[in-house]
């Protein structure tokens, strides 16, 4: 007996390259796919489940292209001495940081951002991880809350040179261990990438070894890739080459290779990027509270490249990203009418595109046959609501609304904003702070 879900009474706004927004249509989903979207007339009968969503926007689940579950448990953190630059904050907060993570902190560090990604529609996310003396294993700790709380994630881990050999080898054979995972498994709620830290934590022996290992295995790499300036530097200065050549070199770079941020590279770099069909995840709050920059996300587009959005852990709310990623090109360019389309395609679109590189049952638009990925936003339009004006709503008016039901492969994990998942939320944050009080202790 199929498992049925039946959602009327909404203004559906498909996404994908055809975007539409339908009035007087239902949506049918069927064993976590959309079965069906038709004038209401077309549905008759019972439903296992039927969602009134009168005064809702029915769109696609949003999906972050660069998050790090692992930050969470820096939340309120006052140790770190202040920063002048990015490579201290590395030194001084992150890299002191991985280096006491325990398993079950990775754990709980990924479960309380997953369930406030419920609350935020947010139903995919690409997540880069690093616990560097606790590496083996710390996957699929990740990925046990990924399961528990109903969401996809593609995960990573970060292999890096900067702890030494040993830890070198346990990056290189977590992600191994994960990816071999992930292509038994075949699950649509997990993927798996090869994740790199940065090529300036990177020795050329270690880059070549898991260029091949990951080539061998069939996958992509997820790799910051000219965040700052001083990785610019580093890689002329040691390698004669820029972050992203150097990339190339080696073939990391690839139609299933994320580059995170690019903030610093120029057009040689991006010619490259664009000829290897390598995405970019675009982070503009972090890169902004960083003070690195911000990537130009327009020049980019030009030049053929895939650029999404990611949050890289300042927030899983991709409404709130998506604006500050507009007001920082504004800002970049001079220009108060420039990056419209590019902001809010690397959200809306491009995004998608991302994603189903690796996933196999297509998520981020909603049409026939595709993941059941749906988020309701509470909205009444107080202008024209259609295809050519939908845009325009979503980045000046529903993004400041609140979502009101989120679903993933047809389940309902929150409704009427009410979390549907087996959850303690209140138990796992005590737990998790117990846990971060004992590791701000060991920091």
């Amino acid at each position: 007996m199929a498992n049925t879900l039946l959602i009327k009474n909404g203004l559906i706004v498909t996404l994908g390259s055809d975007n539409k927004v339908l009035k007087g249509h239902s949506l049918l989903c069927e064993d976590g796919r959309i079965k069906r979207i038709a004038k209401d007339a077309a549905f008759k009968g019972k439903f296992n489940k039927v969602i009134d969503a009168h005064g809702k926007v029915v769109m696609p689940g949003f999906i972050n292209a660069h998050m790090h579950f692992y930050s969470t448990m820096v939340r309120g953190l006052g140790k770190a001495k202040p920063s002048k630059d990015f490579a201290e904050v590395l030194e001084n907060l992150w890299w002191r940081l991985d280096k006491k993570l325990r398993l079950d902190d990775c754990y709980f560090s990924a479960l309380l951002p997953l369930v406030d990604a419920v609350r935020r529609g947010t139903t995919t996310l690409i997540d880069h991880h690093a616990s560097p003396f606790a590496a083996r294993g710390s996957l699929d700790r990740i990925a046990k809350a990924v399961g528990q709380v109903g969401l996809r994630a593609s995960l990573c881990y970060e292999l890096s040179d900067r702890d030494g050999e040993k830890v070198a080898q346990d990056g290189i054979a977590e992600n191994v261990a994960f990816i071999e995972r992930c292509q038994k498994e075949k699950s649509e709620n997990l993927k798996a990438l090869f994740g790199l830290h940065a090529s300036f934590t990177i020795g050329n022996k270690t880059l070549e070894k898991a260029a091949q290992i990951g080539r061998g295995l069939g996958v992509g790499f997820h790799v910051h890739t000219a965040e700052a300036q001083s990785d610019q530097d580093y890689n002329e200065r040691h390698f004669g080459l820029r972050v992203v050549e150097r990339l190339h070199k080696f073939g990391i770079l690839g139609s299933k290779t994320i580059a995170a941020h690019c903030v610093h590279v120029n057009d040689h770099e991006m010619d490259l990027l664009a000829q290897t069909e390598t995405a970019v995840a675009h982070n503009p709050q972090s890169n902004m509270n960083n003070a690195v920059g911000i990537a130009d996300i327009l020049k980019m587009a030009k030049k053929g490249i895939l650029v999404g959005l990611g949050t890289d852990a300042m927030t899983v709310n991709m409404m709130e990203e998506v604006r500050v990623a507009l007001w920082a090109q504004h800002l970049k360019h001079d220009n108060p009418s420039c990056g419209f389309m590019e902001a809010l395609s690397a959200l809306l679109f491009n995004n998608a595109k991302i994603a189903n590189r690796y996933w196999t049952v297509p998520v981020g638009a909603l049409r026939e046959g595709w993941a059941a990925d749906i988020v309701l936003i509470d909205y009444f339009p107080p202008t024209p609501f259609d295809a050519n004006t939908v845009l325009g709503h979503f980045g000046f008016g529903m993004t400041q609304s609140f979502v009101d039901t989120t679903i993933c492969g047809g389940k309902v994990l929150m409704e009427n904003k009410k979390l549907k998942i087996d959850v303690d939320e209140e138990e796992a944050a005590a737990r998790s702070a117990k846990l971060a009080a004992k590791l701000w202790q060991r920091f």
